[in-house]
């Protein structure tokens, strides 16, 4: 049986995809009886600390990345805030080498993070972008992005690796890495059959502002929908605020947040969701085969590709932000929704790459036999 040992699990903090897909691999850890040590900023780290409030968590520089205030300029904005990305790089990884030496973290897992990573202990990257897609310069990020991937012991692959899967071309290559282990799709729910209490659920997050405009859009629409709606807003906040409207067509529920549970409940609960094509949530609705409607975050050229590419096989519709009207919505019959892929991750033979001893190692103190 493998020894104990504390892992360093950091997620990056663009929206809260990363965080709750790192979620069911916390859980994995402790099941298996190692210690999970939680690194991250922003919402990403308060949602995790609120799911795991007994676990030590720790803030790492932020990579301060806003969106364009309009997608055609998305790319433009990522390439003004690289050096900003650069900088939080640096500062990163002296963060990291300062937590493995004070805590004695005997692995890292990093979820997108490229500066989390300590060459004396072994590192996971997690990511389902081996291509990332970013328009006419695609080679060049796509290359980019493999070249950091390729310093770590091993990159988890959340999909399957043969076809039918869910990334298509983002999370796999023509000519595979051995080192690219996939875990089948990550998610932190389970499907219940509970009776529907909702006809439609709204979902957000992602960084500001198009969540913000996105929200603003929808709640607009919603006044002439029919129907009980829950919306949860995707803000991370100190306290839980819940919200009733009710109008002559509709009623309406509004959370800024809900943790795992109740969005778990939540989601079973709801005929069809409305919300971004990120892919943890592509991930979540696939593992509860809900019938859903994408609306891409404006400019990100990956929500674009999975929305679009999940239409063309009619699984699930969607539009731009700025032509989304309630009317949409009902395009939504005519396609099948999303089916969970029959996946078992093998997390004990996951987890050995931590027991690996490295060149150059300093022995830690903390690892116990059990």
């Amino acid at each position: 049986m493998q020894s104990s040992k504390r892992i360093l699990v950091a997620p990056l903090n663009w929206g809260l995809g990363h965080a709750t897909r790192c979620i069911p691999i916390i859980n994995a850890l402790l099941e298996e009886g190692h210690e999970p040590y939680i690194a991250s900023d922003g919402v990403a780290l308060s949602l995790l600390q609120k799911e795991f409030p007994d676990l030590p968590a720790f803030e790492l520089p932020s990579y301060k990345i806003t969106y364009a205030e309009k997608g055609k300029n998305f790319k433009i904005k990522m390439i003004w805030d690289s050096p900003k990305v650069i900088k939080a790089m640096a500062k990163e990884k002296k963060a990291v080498k300062k937590l493995v030496k004070e805590h004695q973290i005997d692995g890292i897992i990093s979820d997108n993070r490229l500066g989390v990573f300590y060459k004396k202990v072994p590192c996971v990257f997690i990511t389902h972008q081996l291509n990332v897609l970013s328009g006419n310069t695609t080679w060049m990020s796509s290359k980019a992005h493999q070249k950091i991937i390729k310093k770590f012991d091993a990159c988890w692959v959340p999909d399957v690796k043969e076809k039918p899967n869910l990334t298509g071309k983002l999370g796999h290559l023509k000519k595979p890495k051995s080192n690219i282990h996939y875990l089948g799709p990550l998610s932190r729910f389970e499907k219940k059959d509970l009776p529907a209490l909702f006809d439609l659920m709204v979902l957000l997050s992602g960084p500001e502002p198009q969540r913000t405009f996105l929200e603003e859009k929808i709640l607009s629409e919603l006044e002439s929908y029919a129907g009980r709606v829950l919306f949860v807003k995707g803000k991370i906040e100190d306290q839980q605020r819940i919200e009733q409207k009710q109008t002559e067509h509709h009623h309406l529920t509004l959370y800024n947040f809900m943790q795992s549970d109740e969005l778990q409940q939540a989601l079973n609960q709801s005929k069809k969701v409305l919300c971004r094509s990120g892919y943890t949530t592509v991930m979540d609705l696939a593992k509860l085969e809900k019938k859903a409607f994408f609306v891409p975050t404006p400019g990100q050229y990956e929500q674009e590709y999975l929305a679009k590419r999940l239409q063309k096989q009619e699984l699930v519709p969607f539009v731009d932000q700025e032509k989304f009207t309630i009317q949409e919505l009902n395009r939504m019959e005519q396609f099948k929704g999303l089916n969970q892929f029959e996946t078992t991750v093998d997390y004990s033979g996951l987890f050995e790459v931590f027991s690996k001893v490295k060149e150059n190692s300093e022995p830690t103190s903390t690892s116990l036999s059990t």
